[in-house]
């Protein structure tokens, strides 16, 4: 069997990029052998600069280095402190962008600036950074189009759980009259845990912020945006809906008191914090609100470390999806599964 060589470049070093730089050699004789192909690592960028080798930069070498507390520009005979990722991408040759930087709601960058430079250059991009989508996605979508490239991001919306797959490549002529999603972890582990064991906000806040599952600043999970983010890329990637945050009725958990809680168990119900979009006229409605939903619903029942997804459809009836152990480690897989799609 012929295995074809895969010059890949990786911009962003944190956990989720580190994790896919495990994968590569977790995976790389899975990947030879039922998929056919291998990557070669030939430039990673992060907050340092950048490293480069057409030859191949050694994955164990970078890790090693970030294990240290270095960054890629330290990388010796490689390292070129200060280059930005879209100066790496336009210099490294590779045939993919793996994108894995911090995500940037306020003006995509550089992630965005990154994403355009590499398909301008008919490079595939794998990406799971929301804040380009969600900004640009009609026009990252045309120009990975007008090259002749692919654009995948099916790790920018609830990691393992395959959200846009599902809409993208099994609901293929069906009309999609409502989708309802659980699309954010950390929300989701708060009302579990207030419901669970009567914790107020502020103390199931604090025990995720301190278990490593909650950011330092969590606004954007407990404010409803990060969950907000992903159906803006649903409804642009599944739904064809060229729509914005503007376009979505957005509430946070902020709110959500023990007793509401409380009463909805009683009542054999369950708040969550549910992200919709739902036809109206002839277009849908967005929004992402708490939710008292019936405990026979399936989104009821997910537990705190899961995230999932009903499509409800003319030809394919009801079809739901749930993931369980989110984490950098299913956000990289999800990178690999996209990665396989193009080259496999």
């Amino acid at each position: 069997m012929t295995v074809k060589q895969v010059r890949v470049a990786l911009v962003g070093a944190g956990n989720i990029g580190r994790a896919f730089l495990q994968l590569m050699l977790d995976k790389a004789e899975l990947l030879r052998q039922r998929h056919g192909f291998e990557m070669t690592l030939v430039g990673l960028a992060d907050r340092s600069g950048a490293a480069l080798d057409p030859a191949g930069l050694r994955p164990a070498d970078i890790l090693s280095l970030k294990a240290a507390g270095r960054g890629a520009a330290a990388l010796p005979a490689h390292g070129q402190p200060g280059m930005p990722p879209d100066e790496l991408v336009r210099r490294c040759g590779a045939d993919l962008l793996l994108e894995a930087s911090p995500t940037n709601i306020v003006d995509g960058q550089p992630g965005l600036r990154t994403i355009e430079t590499a398909l301008g250059l008919k490079m595939h991009v794998v990406s799971a950074n929301k804040g380009p989508l969600v900004l640009a996605y009609p026009h990252l979508m045309a120009l990975a189009r007008q090259q002749g490239v692919a654009l995948k991001h099916s790790a920018a919306v609830a990691g393992s759980c395959p959200t846009v797959n599902i809409g993208q490549r099994d609901l293929l002529g069906c009309q999609v009259a409502r989708l309802e999603g659980i699309f954010n972890m950390t929300t989701n582990t708060i009302l579990c845990r207030m419901a669970e064991k009567g914790l107020s906000f502020d103390v199931a806040l604090a025990q995720a912020q301190a278990e490593g599952i909650a950011e330092a600043d969590p606004t954007l999970d407990i404010d409803g945006w990060d969950a907000a983010n992903k159906l803006v890329i649903l409804a642009n990637s599944v739904l064809g809906l060229p729509v914005t945050l503007a376009d979505v009725e957005v509430e946070g958990i902020r709110g959500v008191r023990i007793e509401a809680l409380q009463r909805a168990q009683a009542e054999g119900s369950a708040i969550k914090l549910l992200a919709t979009a739902a036809q109206a006229g002839d277009g849908y409605k967005l929004a992402v609100r708490p939710t008292t939903i019936p405990l026979t619903h399936p989104l009821a029942r997910l537990t705190a470390d899961q995230m999932g997804i009903i499509y409800y459809t003319d030809v394919q009836g009801t079809i739901a999806a749930v993931a369980g152990q989110q984490g950098v480690l299913t956000t990289a897989g999800a990178m690999l599964r996209d990665v396989v799609a193009i080259c496999g």
